[in-house]
């Protein structure tokens, strides 16, 4: 898994944090965006604009893993990188 995000973050890859407003504000990576998960569907022209790969993050990999399916669905090149502790140490 952390050579996917490895790999992403290489290529320039966008970290987008699903969790919640206040799980955002307890901690998160540098330079992530913050879209809350059921946002993900009225924000995806927006995502599709940073024309860059995606690594989607939360607190434990579900809900990233929801908006990676979304995000697959409408051509999204993404990766659920799970929880956004795991890309974070990829940052160092």
């Amino acid at each position: 898994m952390s050579a996917d995000i490895k790999e992403y973050l290489e290529n320039g890859a966008v970290i987008l944090d699903v969790r919640t407003q206040e799980e955002w504000n307890e901690g998160h990576s540098k330079g992530a965006k913050h879209i809350v998960l059921n946002l993900v569907p009225v924000k995806i022209d927006e995502i599709k604009s940073w024309k860059k790969p995606i690594i989607a993050v939360c607190r434990s990999g579900a809900r990233s893993g929801q908006a990676t399916q979304f995000l697959q669905q409408h051509g999204v090149d993404v990766i659920n990188g799970g929880p956004w502790q795991n890309v974070d140490r990829e940052l160092k």
